[in-house]
């Protein structure tokens, strides 16, 4: 992303490719991530995906809430993909294959094949995504070969659109403190796999939890 500059009204500006306007989108999933890179990065449009997770009403409903506070263009993506979830994060036991019990398979793929598809409607040239560096321990499409290879994938084809994963080298405390996201807005955020209330056992709670912790005072909603 060295060759891109981002402008205040959620545009970015080619300094490479003939210093043309490029117009950035963001996944919003309403969790600390996502979140942290719309305050940070204050793209023009957010896309939000309802594909049949526990959690989507409350993703939803933080998504919704952060897209209003910073005036962002929101548009959310409802499809049903609950017979081909599995883990936490749907009705079904881990697969076979699964190294941790949230992977939904080829679920980072989908969602981002999904975003792309709208956001190529919305005239989006640069979708930004919110992994970050712990994703890649626990997931192969959390890895920066992943995101490069989907990158590469998507810009191939007509549009060019760009894959980037602005704070997969930072992780979620790094990134909160570098973009200085306001306490109240990561306070919307909403990471339960589980539920629309949070469970506050499983993966997605326990990196919440631990997120706050390592912020600190300054952030922080536990002992």
């Amino acid at each position: 992303m060295h060759y891109l500059q981002r402008l205040h009204d959620g545009n970015l500006f080619d300094v490479v490719g003939g210093g043309g306007v490029v117009t950035a989108g963001l996944l919003l999933s309403g969790g600390m991530d996502s979140i942290a890179i719309a305050w940070w990065k204050r793209p023009a449009f957010a896309i939000t995906i309802d594909y049949g997770q526990r959690a989507a009403a409350a993703e939803r409903l933080a998504a919704t809430q952060v897209c209003s506070e910073l005036g962002i263009q929101h548009s959310i993506i409802t499809i049903d993909c609950r017979s081909l979830g599995s883990g936490d994060m749907s009705y079904a036991p881990p697969h076979a294959e699964a190294k941790t019990s949230d992977w939904w398979p080829y679920r980072n793929q989908m969602l981002i094949t999904l975003a792309s598809m709208r956001a190529i409607a919305l005239g989006v040239r640069t979708l930004y995504i919110g992994t970050v560096r712990s994703d890649g321990e626990s997931h192969l499409d959390g890895t920066e070969d992943f995101v490069r290879k989907v990158d590469e994938l998507t810009s191939y084809q007509e549009g060019g659109m760009r894959i980037v994963a602005p704070a997969i080298g930072l992780s979620t405390a790094e990134l909160v403190r570098e973009a200085r996201v306001p306490p109240s807005l990561l306070a919307w955020s909403h990471s339960c796999h589980k539920a629309d209330i949070a469970c506050g056992d499983c993966r997605g709670c326990n990196k919440y939890l631990d997120t706050y912790r390592e912020l600190g005072p300054e952030y922080s909603i536990v002992d």
